[in-house]
């Protein structure tokens, strides 16, 4: 089977407009969650990651003509446009194009209700596709919060098939009204910066962010970071609760290694979900623990992001990707005491580590969840 390779890639987000700016936020332990008073999403105070909009519209005002676009709509063609700006001489005609959101653009509903047709996530895809001239249509991919993760298996499923070349991917999500309310109304929005794992978490911080990149089954020289395994699966437990017993996530787990051909002591870090709340945490230390994976270095980018959605995948598998490639593992951001049952190895500071293989994990509303793994090949492997 074809490898697939994670070439150039971008992030849009508070911490900054390139995937070097949020690196650098990251290892400096720099949050991007701020305390807002924004009575056109809460009436309340909170603590969210939301792009300036004042730099937002002056950086697209340098590509294109603002009018006809969305707000989350100019997040995410930036983010594309970071990746065209580096391949100029991409060929649309094999070249897919993957969209992955949870909401779309949502914050037209308030205001227009569904006259706006652009509220349907498939008008979305359709104004990033035409925008850049994508021959083909766009596939979208909406599955509550493992989106951005199944949109790399999406996208890698689309390259060895033999669709396509090449195939961009595309996330986003905005911090809205109808998120933050819909949120507040399970009590499972923290008053305070979200603390992973930490024994005193009460709940997740939200954010917003746009996040793309290039997938080819071609190798380049500096581009030897290739997904071999993906997996999703769903534990049918509840509409918003995950499993007790973690078994969703702990078979998408078993599946990639097995796909992989690794034991649990190959992994050398693990990027996990993590949004903070009591259940969500608890099940993912279930599962880490149930697959042999206690030891394995580990953390939640939450912290700095807050919880994008489906944006938080594909995010975090970027910057999984530069942490593979740097060998450097970032401080699980806000954790204090750890407040699970079963023991995890946080990583409390930045180290540098000879990093080979990596795991992501992600779950969400509904009961789906998902585990990618990401390798830094060497000598040919």
């Amino acid at each position: 089977m074809k490898k697939v390779y994670l070439h150039d890639d971008a992030i849009i987000s508070p911490l900054g407009f390139s995937t070097a700016e949020n690196l650098q936020a990251i290892k400096e332990e720099y949050s991007g969650l701020k305390l807002h008073q924004k009575n056109s999403l809460s009436a309340k105070e909170f603590y969210g990651g939301i792009i300036e909009e004042k730099k937002l519209e002056n950086s697209f005002d340098k590509i294109a003509d603002n009018s006809d676009f969305t707000r989350l709509e100019k997040m995410m063609i930036l983010a594309v446009h970071e990746i065209l700006k580096k391949n100029p001489d991409l060929n649309f005609n094999n070249c897919g194009l993957v969209i992955s959101t949870t909401k779309g653009n949502i914050d037209l509903l308030e205001a227009e209700g569904l006259l706006n047709k652009k509220v349907f996530l498939t008008e979305l895809a359709k104004s990033i596709g035409e925008y850049f001239g994508f021959k083909a249509e766009p596939v979208v991919v909406s599955n509550a919060c493992i989106s951005g993760g199944l949109a790399l298996i999406v996208g890698k499923n689309l390259i060895t098939s033999g669709q396509f070349q090449r195939v961009i991917v595309v996330g986003g999500d905005l911090l809205s009204k109808f998120v933050l309310s819909g949120f507040s109304s399970f009590q499972a929005v923290s008053a305070v910066p979200c603390k992973p794992f930490s024994k005193s978490r009460s709940g997740i911080s939200l954010g917003e962010a746009a996040a793309a990149v290039l997938l080819n089954s071609e190798r380049k020289e500096k581009d030897n970071i290739a997904l071999i395994a993906g997996s999703s699966a769903n534990d049918a437990n509840h509409i918003s609760g995950p499993s007790r017993t973690g078994e969703g996530l702990f078979k998408t787990i078993q599946k990639v290694l097995k796909q992989s051909g690794l034991q649990p002591e190959d992994l050398d870090y693990i990027s996990a979900h993590g949004t903070a709340t009591p259940y969500n945490d608890e099940m993912e230390a279930i599962a880490l623990s149930r697959s042999g994976l206690s030891h394995v270095p580990v953390n939640s980018l939450k912290g700095y992001y807050g919880h994008t959605l489906g944006a938080s995948a594909l995010v975090e598998s970027i910057i999984t990707k530069h942490s593979l490639l740097n060998n450097e593992l970032y401080c699980s951001l806000n954790f204090e005491e750890s407040g699970v049952s079963k023991p995890l190895n946080i990583i409390r500071q930045y180290e540098k580590e000879e990093l080979s293989f990596a795991l992501k994990t992600a779950s969400g509303f509904g009961g789906c969840n998902l585990s990618l793994i990401f390798e830094k090949e060497k000598n040919g492997r």
